[in-house]
């Protein structure tokens, strides 16, 4: 049996990159919100600690499963060679950039989340550049 499942080029492999780390993120913070509070740089407080109407660890949670969706799309769609899918990501991935980077510069976010910003910025560029040069 054959499938036709397989990545074909560089925009390809920028897309599946990005879903497998966004995925395994997204796992991440399913199974440890704290961890993940911690690695994005948020003060991380004792679960005991936290008051009664602090609902961190379940917006943890609802974004590492909007993160762990949003890894198996672009999995499935690198693997099924979504031409079209790639190109929407470009424009988004740079409005969440601007949009994480705001968080930081108004302080609503530590410096440390720079860092996720970065990576919407670099994944869109790579992308971006992958198509350019899937297309010459």
């Amino acid at each position: 049996m054959t499938t036709n499942l397989k990545i074909r080029d560089a925009s390809g492999w920028t897309i599946f990159i990005f879903g497998v780390l966004a995925l395994l993120l997204g796992l991440l913070g399913l199974i440890r919100p704290e961890l993940l509070l911690s690695l994005l740089g948020f003060d991380v407080l004792d679960r005991a600690a936290r008051g009664a109407g602090d609902h961190t660890l379940v917006f943890m949670v609802a974004s590492a499963m909007a993160s762990f969706n949003i890894g198996a799309y672009y999995v499935l769609a690198s693997l099924n060679d979504l031409k079209q899918f790639y190109k929407w990501t470009v424009p988004f991935r740079c409005v969440t950039f601007v949009v994480f980077t705001v968080s930081v510069i108004t302080d609503l976010a530590p410096v440390r989340f720079i860092g996720v910003a970065v990576w919407e910025l670099a994944g869109a560029i790579a992308t971006g550049i992958a198509l350019r040069n899937d297309n010459q």
